[in-house]
């Protein structure tokens, strides 16, 4: 039974595994021709870090943005712009004018960064943006803010100026898609009759001060000795009021009597005739008299 069974079963050709084990090896060389055709043609991309991919496809810029790392292209037909979206510094010197027409010599840095939801926009209307966009703006933002400062302002409120030209670059900036992030005017110079003036001030303003500190303590001093008068007149008001003839008698007779404490018990040696001693008791001490 089982062998009639068996005999009965159409059998498989070989023909039909060998079929499919080449179409599996067909499949693979395939593959194998994409991926060497992929690198010979380069159909890839890879995108480093802190860019962004412009695609350009048969010439025209598409609305697509690649952002970091791998990806497919079309060879011959697409074409990868790496865009640097990271923070990028420009520094530059300019010259301009301030208020008082004085020539202002300015070294500004700038920190910025390209918009990346933009960079295919930015590409195909300004390709070198830097120099075409970034350093003509800076150049107007800081002419525009430094002629609403004299040269003695510039350099009192030179922080404040800095913050006027961050804002005004941002908007212009913000135009052209890009973010600014930080403006410093690193330095500022002048004309050397302009630095003369301002030493030859600073030092008048010096002694001006010191002249009124000398007055401030003069006054102070004077002040003090007009005081010290008051008191003392004061004291001898009160002096003058407090002695009395009552007073004045009193201290005689004590002086008299410190007198004759102090009295060795002798008489005074005297010459002459009809002169004899005495006590004066009017607080003149011992004395002659002639009758």
């Amino acid at each position: 039974m089982d062998a009639e069974s068996s005999a009965s079963q159409p059998k498989i050709p070989r023909f039909t595994h060998f079929k499919g084990k080449l179409i599996k090896f067909v499949i693979l060389l395939v593959l194998i021709a994409l991926i060497i055709a992929g690198m010979i043609f380069k159909a890839y991309t890879i995108i480093p870090p802190g860019h962004r991919g412009t695609v350009v496809q048969l010439g025209a810029v598409s609305s697509r943005i690649l952002s970091e790392g791998f990806h497919f292209k079309v060879p011959f037909i697409q074409e990868i712009i790496p865009m640097d979206v990271r923070m990028q510094k420009i520094e530059s010197d300019h010259e301009t004018s301030s208020k008082d027409l004085q020539v202002v010599h300015a070294t500004v840095a700038v920190n910025y960064s390209l918009d990346p939801e933009k960079v295919n926009v930015l590409y195909q209307n300004i390709p070198d943006y830097a120099s075409n966009v970034v350093t003509p703006e800076i150049r107007e933002s800081l002419k525009s803010v430094i002629a609403q400062y004299t040269a003695e302002e510039l350099v009192s409120k030179r922080a404040e100026v800095s913050a006027k030209v961050k804002d005004v670059l941002r908007e212009k900036l913000s135009n052209y898609y890009m973010i600014l992030h930080e403006v410093n005017l690193t330095e500022l110079k002048f004309s050397d009759q302009f630095d003369q003036a301002i030493e030859q001030k600073q030092i008048a303003e010096q002694q001006a001060l010191k002249a009124k500190l000398d007055l401030q303590r003069v006054q102070v001093e004077a002040q003090q000795k007009l005081e010290q008068a008051k008191a003392e007149a004061e004291a001898l008001k009160i002096q003058k009021d407090y002695v009395t003839p009552e007073l004045v008698k009193l201290r005689q007779v004590e002086a008299q009597l410190e007198a004759i404490k102090k009295w060795d018990g002798k008489l005074p040696a005297v010459n002459g005739s009809n002169v004899f001693p005495f006590i004066n008791m009017d607080g003149s001490g011992f004395g002659t008299q002639t009758p």
